[in-house]
C-alpha cells in the first residue's frame, strides 16, 4: 500500500476534502521531511461525520456480539499484516524509534482488538429473580455515536484503547487523532474500509482547538473519550457536563519511580531508563520522579549517569536507535524550558540537559537524556515535562517516600523496586495512583485496567470495565403473574 500525498477526511466510508479546502502538513520531527498533507476539518465536516455515524448505527447495533467479534479479529489481522508499514509511519510521524513501534506499539494495537473480540464472545446475560412471579433481565446497549480524541505520543496504540471497546460495544465513532500525528489513523481507515460498514468509523483531522472542539460541542455525540493534558481534560469534562453525557479522561502524570536500598541494582538501572527514556519520555505514565534511598543514592546516581551517556540517540528509522526525536519544535522548547526552570530552582544537572544539534541532529528536534538532582517541591518535580527528563530525589524512610510520592496533583502510575515483598505491597497500596508496578514499569498489557486518580483522569481503559464506559444498562422486568395486580380495587 502506498502512502497518499494528501489525505482528506474519512466520513461515511468515503474520503472527502474539508468543506473549506484547508490543509496542514505532516512532517517528520527527526529531519523535517514532508510525510503527507492532511485536511483541516470544519464544524460542517464534523457534523457530516456525526450524521454518517448515526446513519450507520442501527445496522452496527443490530449485529450480534459474535458478528462484531469476527470483524474485530479481522481488524487485528489487517494490522498484523501491515505492521511494517504502520510501524514505519508511526516512527516517521512521531519521532519514536522504529524499534519501539515494531516491538510494542503495533502488536499491542492489534492485541486490543483481539482482547475485546474475546470479551464480547464470552459475555453472558444477567437475570435476577425478584419473587416467585417476577424476574428481571439486564441488557447492555451501546450509547450511539461517541467522540474520541487521542494524543500524539502513541497514536495507534492509544487509539486502539478507545476504538476497540467502543466498536465492541456496538457504537459508531467520530475519531480525531492529534494534528501532530494523524498519518497512521488515516492509513488505518484506508485499510479497514472494506471491513467496517460505512459510517461506523469516521476520521476527522485538524487542530484540537478547532476540529477537537467541534466534536466536544456537537449535540449528536453521546459520549466523549479523551487522552491528553489535564488542562484540556477540564474542557472535555465541562463540555460533557453541559450536555449530561459521560466522559472518560486519561490525563497527565508525574509518576513516582521508587528505589529502595535492597532493590536489584542492575534491573533497577534499567527501570529508570525504561521509565523516563522510553518514547523520549513522552509518556503520561513516565517514571519522571526518581526517588532513591540514601543508602544507595551516590552509587545509583553514578551508574545512572554512565547508563544515560550510553543511550543511542539518533535516526528513529534505524533499528539500533534507542531514543528518537521530540514530536515537534514546540514540545522540544517546552522540555528545554523546564530544564532551565530546574536550574533556576537550584537543581543540579547530573547528565544531559541540552538540545543535540551536531550533523543530522540539526535537522530535527533531539534532546539529550537528562537527569536533574532536585527536591520534590520544585516545579520540575510537580509539573509534567513530557520529555526525557527525570528528577532524582533522595529519601530516607518508607514513610517519607510515600508522603513525597503522594505530594502531587497527579495519580496515574508509580513503581516500587525492592526485594522485600511485604514492603513492596505496603508502598504499592499506599501510593495514590491508578496503577503501581513492582520491580517493573511501563508495561500496559490488555486486561489490566489503566487510568488515573486525582487530576490524572476519570475511568479505566484496556480492561473489560471499559466496555461499560461505552454502554448503558437497560433493566427489563417481567411478571408471570396472570391474576389482576390487586393494587386498585375492582368491581
Amino acid at each position: 500500500m502506498e502512502l497518499k500525498s494528501e489525505y482528506g477526511l474519512f466520513i461515511g466510508g468515503k474520503w472527502q476534502k474539508s468543506s473549506d479546502g484547508k490543509t496542514f502538513e505532516a512532517r517528520n520531527p527527526a529531519n523535517g521531511a514532508l510525510i503527507t498533507v492532511c485536511a483541516e476539518a470544519t464544524a460542517a465536516d464534523v457534523d457530516a461525520a456525526v450524521t454518517a455515524a448515526w446513519q450507520a448505527f442501527p445496522e452496527w447495533k443490530a449485529k450480534t456480539n459474535a458478528e462484531r467479534a469476527v470483524i474485530l479479529n479481522k481488524i487485528a489481522d489487517v494490522i498484523d499484516a501491515n505492521a511494517p508499514l504502520l510501524a514505519s509511519l508511526e516512527s516517521q510521524d512521531s519521532g519514536k524509534p522504529i524499534r519501539e513501534a515494531t516491538i510494542i506499539d503495533i502488536p499491542t494495537t492489534a492485541d486490543q482488538f483481539r482482547y475485546y473480540a474475546g470479551l464480547i464472545r464470552g459475555e453472558e446475560g444477567a437475570v435476577t429473580k425478584v419473587d416467585a412471579n417476577t424476574m428481571a433481565i439486564m441488557v447492555s446497549e451501546p450509547l450511539g455515536v461517541v467522540g474520541q480524541i487521542v494524543p500524539w505520543n502513541f497514536p495507534l496504540m492509544i487509539g486502539s484503547w478507545k476504538l476497540a471497546p467502543a466498536l465492541a460495544a456496538g457504537n459508531c465513532v467520530v475519531f480525531k487523532p492529534s494534528s501532530s500525528t494523524s498519518v497512521t489513523a488515516l492509513v488505518l481507515a484506508d485499510l479497514l474500509a472494506d471491513i467496517l460498514p460505512a459510517g461506523v468509523l469516521n476520521i476527522i483531522t485538524g487542530a484540537g482547538d478547532k476540529a477537537g472542539q467541534y466534536i466536544l460541542d456537537h449535540p449528536g455525540i453521546k459520549k466523549l473519550s479523551f487522552t491528553g493534558s489535564t488542562a484540556v481534560g477540564y474542557k472535555v469534562s465541562e463540555a460533557a457536563g453541559k450536555r449530561l453525557i459521560p466522559a472518560t479522561l486519561e490525563l497527565g502524570g508525574k509518576s513516582p519511580n521508587i528505589f529502595f536500598d535492597d532493590c536489584n541494582f542492575e534491573k533497577a538501572i534499567d527501570g529508570v531508563q525504561l521509565g523516563i527514556l522510553f518514547n523520549q519520555g513522552e509518556v503520561c505514565a513516565a517514571g519522571s520522579r526518581i526517588f532513591v534511598q540514601e543508602g544507595i543514592y551516590d552509587k545509583f546516581l553514578a551508574a545512572l549517569v554512565k547508563a544515560f551517556k550510553k543511550i543511542n540517540v539518533g535516526n528513529p528509522a534505524e533499528f539500533t536507535t534507542q531514543m528518537g526525536a521530540i514530536v515537534n519544535e514546540q514540545q522540544m522548547n517546552k522540555v528545554l524550558g523546564y530544564i532551565e526552570i530546574g536550574k533556576q530552582e537550584g537543581a543540579k544537572v547530573a547528565v544531559g540537559g541540552h538540545r543535540l544539534t551536531d550533523g543530522e541532529f540539526g535537522k530535527g528536534f533531539f534532546i539529550e537524556p537528562t537527569l536533574l538532582e532536585g527536591t520534590n517541591d520544585m516545579r520540575i518535580a510537580q509539573e509534567e515535562i513530557f520529555g526525557p527528563v527525570g528528577v532524582v530525589i533522595k529519601f530516607r524512610t518508607e514513610e517519607e517516600v510515600i508522603a513525597m510520592a503522594n505530594d502531587s496533583k497527579y495519580g496515574l502510575a508509580g513503581a516500587v523496586w525492592t526485594q522485600d515483598i511485604n514492603k513492596a505491597l505496603r508502598v504499592a497500596q499506599a501510593v495514590e495512583s491508578g496503577r503501581v508496578w513492582i520491580n517493573s514499569c511501563s508495561n500496559v498489557p490488555a486486561g489490566i485496567p489503566f487510568g488515573g486518580m486525582k487530576q490524572s483522569g476519570i475511568g479505566r481503559e484496556i480492561n473489560k470495565c471499559a466496555l461499560d464506559h461505552y454502554r448503558q444498562i437497560k433493566s427489563i422486568e417481567i411478571s408471570t403473574f396472570e391474576s389482576p395486580l390487586g393494587f386498585y380495587p375492582q368491581d
